[in-house]
């Protein structure tokens, strides 16, 4: 599992999860890493914001399937509305960008030390693709749903270890 980059702002670290319209895949990482986060006692040091490199869907709530699958599985995702990746993965942007597939990596200017796939942390297929169930079935959610979840779970994790906010583990 790769370690995360230092943050910028002492006690304080943002991260971006990019897909391609802000209202399937990323929303449903950034609902579910936030949980996870809350969990680990990392809320109130990691902030999560998610967002789309296309701008189509800008404003819009979660696709109801992406949002029905969060919600059968105890989380809310009534807060999203989309937005566009506002393409700042330098100095004053976040400490780390997560795309959810190969071709938002690409879109976002490729891999970096800042910019990585989500699934760089999936425990069990590191570096895949999350892949997009928007044209798909139920199942499709469920899946992404299953692959977010553990990966979302083990980010978490490398968080609470690394503490790249400049705090060390007590």
């Amino acid at each position: 599992m790769p370690a995360v980059p230092e943050g910028r702002t002492p006690g304080r670290y943002r991260i971006e999860l990019v897909c391609l319209g802000n209202i399937c895949r990323s929303p449903m990482a950034h609902v579910v890493l936030e949980a996870r986060l809350t969990d680990a006692g990392l809320a109130d040091r990691v902030g999560v914001t998610s967002s789309g490199t296309g701008d189509w869907h800008v404003g819009d709530p979660m696709d109801r399937r992406a949002a029905a699958t969060l919600t059968a599985a105890g989380y809310d995702a009534t807060r999203h509305r989309a937005q566009q990746w506002a393409g700042d993965a330098t100095a004053d942007g976040p400490d780390l960008v997560l795309t959810m597939d190969a071709q938002n990596l690409a879109d976002v200017g490729g891999p970096t030390g800042r910019v990585m796939l989500f699934r760089e942390f999936d425990p069990l297929e590191p570096g895949s693709d999350v892949p997009d169930p928007y044209y798909g079935g139920d199942s499709g959610f469920e899946e992404v749903l299953a692959m977010v979840e553990r990966t979302a779970t083990a980010i978490a994790s490398r968080l609470a270890e690394q503490r790249p906010w400049g705090e060390r583990a007590s």
